[in-house]
């Protein structure tokens, strides 16, 4: 399990120095990751009731969690490792009691006990940590603390660019004994080649190999597509 170097630059996205910068360098603006809960909505439905207690890891200045608040969830606690970024927000969300924003590191949540959260959403925080050059610490150490969080039957959806060969051997770990499902979502704006519609249903899960791989005819549609990962804790 190596650092993620397929959509790395020189930045250090595991440091807050460089996240409380750019968010200095942004103050008033909102930037979401990836995709935006319009497109993520349909999952984030099926698989997250609105009266779950919900973990918005990485959250940043992003909309989402407004977002999922107008679409009726009730409890949405967001951390990130800015404190800009936090300060920020929660003046924002001031009069939202709906939202609440803490500073932590998701390599270490011990502020919160055991079984939390009934759903951990991350979009794009665990890609982040896998830009850094201790990625597979990182990483073993934000999944082990998201699967401690999780209540029994509770949800992590991954929203990420990485493909199973780079995200399964963190994910399918049997400490973790989450049940492990796959889908691919391509960018709202793509179109593809030929102007042909496609009859595919992104809602439908991409069967994954024994080896926890894409299947040899699985066709990617879009290069620049999303695979959404959902997690749920056994037990």
């Amino acid at each position: 399990m190596f650092r993620d170097v397929s959509s790395c630059n020189t930045y250090n996205y595991g440091d807050a120095l460089y996240w409380d910068s750019r968010y200095i360098q942004e103050a008033g603006g909102a930037f979401d990751w990836y995709q935006r809960y319009s497109s993520l909505r349909p999952f984030v439905r099926l698989y997250v009731p609105t009266s779950s207690r919900v973990l918005m890891v990485g959250c940043g200045n992003a909309l989402i969690s407004e977002d999922m608040v107008k679409d009726g969830y009730e409890d949405i606690m967001n951390i990130d490792i800015s404190s800009v970024a936090i300060d920020m927000m929660r003046r924002k969300y001031e009069f939202v009691p709906q939202l609440k924003y803490m500073q932590m590191d998701v390599r270490d949540m011990s502020f919160f006990p055991d079984e939390s959260f009934d759903s951990v959403i991350d979009k794009g925080t665990l890609d982040s940590l896998m830009c850094g050059t201790d990625a597979p610490i990182s990483a073993t150490r934000m999944l082990g603390e998201v699967s401690r969080l999780l209540k029994p039957g509770g949800i992590y959806m991954l929203i990420t660019y990485g493909d199973p060969t780079a995200r399964m051997p963190h994910l399918n770990r049997p400490a973790y004994s989450w049940n492990i499902l796959l889908y691919n979502l391509p960018r709202p704006d793509f179109k593809r080649p030929g102007g042909g519609s496609s009859t595919k249903s992104y809602m439908e899960p991409i069967p994954i190999t024994e080896k926890g791989t894409l299947p040899a005819d699985f066709v990617l549609e879009d290069p620049d597509s999303h695979f959404i990962y959902v997690c749920k804790k056994g037990g």
